[in-house]
């Protein structure tokens, strides 16, 4: 049998341990996919190595992304596309005559 190691097993369970994952609140068993209600509010939640903790509030996707991934709003700084140079790579348009 090709069981995990213990020390495997609570390497990989501690490695989970401070994640956040948003929840959104909709009525019963309601669809939970992030994109089938971005405006629902979602409760943040953060495993603390054995269950799922409350750890703050987000009032919509749009707020709870920003909780989820602070590094993505840094790095959305608009930036100049590369321009292309003269040439005739295979997917250019043939120069107009």
């Amino acid at each position: 049998m090709d069981d995990e190691s213990l020390s495997r097993w609570a390497e990989r369970r501690d490695a989970r341990i401070g994640q956040l994952r948003a929840v959104p609140l909709v009525p019963g068993d309601g669809p939970r996919a992030s994109h089938l209600n971005p405006d629902a509010p979602r409760v943040i939640q953060r495993w603390n190595g054995h269950a799922w903790e409350r750890h703050g509030f987000a009032a919509n996707l749009a707020e709870a992304k920003s909780v989820l991934f602070p590094q993505a709003e840094a790095a959305s700084t608009p930036e100049a596309a590369p321009k292309l140079g003269p040439g005739t790579g295979r997917h250019r348009k043939p120069p107009a005559a």
